[in-house]
């Protein structure tokens, strides 16, 4: 028979085996666990990602960086575009649309500039500027939302080509927009989209409204 000294040792050696078995399982499990965080947090910014990316297929983001259309939009204000507004939605450029488009005129970098700016003229609209009024259709138009509510320059019944808009800004004693040569008529092609929302300054927070939409 084995001495009670030795029973007693020997258990404490099963016990101590139990133990480290017991920790080993618990450090197994504990990988696993941090494994699994690490793989949903994997997953997560995967999924973010591709949001993201669907998302730029509709919207692009874009600052204000010219006075061209005071007192609507001003310098550094945050815009958000949608690029599909005219694409994949069929719609077409309207009266009052605010608009991004590319020119031939070159930034600095070397890089085609992008010009913010307001429709005034549609395909077959007839566009005439005389005595500071712009008339479409022989109509005068509201220019109440304009800065100064006048607009330099003399255009005599010019008729809006298909595929193509009239643009003006809103600050009209300083925006170079369709009256001048260097802009002109803005092709669909050039349109990178609607603006349609400002993010920032905060107080100016909302959706872009068109003036000449009826409440």
């Amino acid at each position: 028979m084995r001495s009670k000294k030795y029973q007693e040792l020997e258990n404490k050696e099963v016990n101590a085996e139990v133990a480290g078995e017991d920790v080993t399982t618990t450090k197994t499990e504990g990988n696993a666990q941090g494994s699994d965080s690490i793989m949903e947090w994997v997953k997560g910014a995967a999924i973010a990602i591709v949001i993201a990316v669907a998302i730029l297929q509709f919207i692009k983001p874009t600052v204000v960086q010219q006075h061209s259309m005071e007192p609507n939009f001003h310098t550094n204000d945050y815009l958000f575009i949608s690029k599909q507004a005219y694409k994949l939605f069929r719609g077409t450029p309207q009266l009052g649309d605010v608009i991004v488009f590319a020119t031939d005129m070159k930034t600095t970098e070397g890089e085609n500039k992008l010009l913010i700016k307001r429709v005034i003229g549609v395909p077959g609209d007839e566009i005439s500027i005389y005595a500071g009024k712009v008339y479409v259709n022989g109509q005068e138009i509201d220019d109440s939302y304009t800065k100064d509510m006048t607009t330099p320059g003399d255009i005599d019944k010019l008729v809006v080509p298909s595929d193509t808009v009239f643009c003006l800004g809103d600050n009209r004693r300083i925006s170079v927009d369709s009256r001048d040569e260097s802009v002109g008529l803005i092709s669909y092609d050039s349109i990178l989209g609607k603006v349609i929302f400002r993010l920032l300054p905060m107080d100016k927070m909302g959706v872009i409204k068109n003036p000449y939409d009826e409440d």
